[in-house]
């Protein structure tokens, strides 16, 4: 707050006129003169005191309530976010997509049973994300982060998730049918009871991946993938998995 200073009243005007030596600086003076009666004046006035104690007290409610409605506003932010989503459902492209996922994920909302099928998302990044029975057929992932994500149930037939970083996502009872996984990070990845007929795996690390509860293996291509736990393509060529260099290698 400002500190208020309470001035002395300025000398009569017949005093400081005595002390003016030349006769064209007296209305400067004069003037002078006045001005320092008004700020004496007001210097004094406990209105101005009042109100000054009013501004800062206006400011300091502000300041509550910003921090009281915080949770409204954050809540906003979640249904617009939300919105985003909802409105491109079905529909191809980003639409906002991305940022509001991201956004969501990264304040915590579960993102369970979203449906996301078709929408162009490269590159997005959702570690850690609660996305169970979400639905991303036919979505475009591709150099995506989805590290220790979430997405048991998911349907994820047909899915690009070419060069995407999967390191200890849980995939149980997932459904990659047909879906692109070509040079991805699985490592740490759980596929228990997934499905992964028709699949293209080509290129990608299987470092301690969690595979021996694999579902269906018909048709999914293991061409060159990297660290593969012992056993694990022995079983997939038994399983009906082919060995074919695709054209993007």
């Amino acid at each position: 707050m400002r500190v208020r200073l309470h001035r002395k009243p300025p000398e009569p005007w017949s005093v400081r006129r005595q002390e003016l030596k030349h006769a064209w600086t007296v209305p400067l003076w004069a003037f002078e003169w006045f001005c320092e009666w008004i700020a004496y004046v007001l210097s004094n006035w406990s209105f101005l005191e009042v109100l000054e104690y009013l501004s800062s007290f206006g400011v300091l409610i502000a300041v509550v309530f910003y921090f009281a409605e915080s949770g409204n506003r954050l809540k906003q932010k979640h249904y617009q976010a939300w919105q985003v989503i909802n409105t491109a459902q079905g529909k191809g492209g980003n639409g906002g997509r991305i940022e509001a996922l991201q956004e969501l994920n990264a304040d915590g909302i579960p993102l369970v049973g979203v449906d996301l099928s078709g929408a162009f998302l490269q590159g997005i990044h959702l570690k850690g994300a609660r996305l169970s029975r979400s639905n991303f057929s036919a979505a475009d992932l591709r150099n995506s982060d989805l590290s220790s994500s979430y997405m048991s149930y998911a349907n994820l037939r047909s899915a690009n998730f070419r060069e995407s970083t999967l390191r200890n996502v849980d995939f149980e009872h997932a459904d990659f049918t047909d879906a692109d996984l070509g040079g991805a990070d699985l490592s740490g990845a759980d596929l228990s009871q997934t499905s992964l007929a028709g699949a293209d795996l080509s290129g990608a690390n299987l470092a301690n991946l969690k595979w021996r509860d694999i579902r269906n293996l018909k048709s999914a291509n293991i061409f060159g993938v990297k660290n593969a736990p012992e056993g694990f393509v022995a079983y997939a060529l038994k399983s009906g998995a082919i060995q074919t260099e695709s054209d993007s290698q």
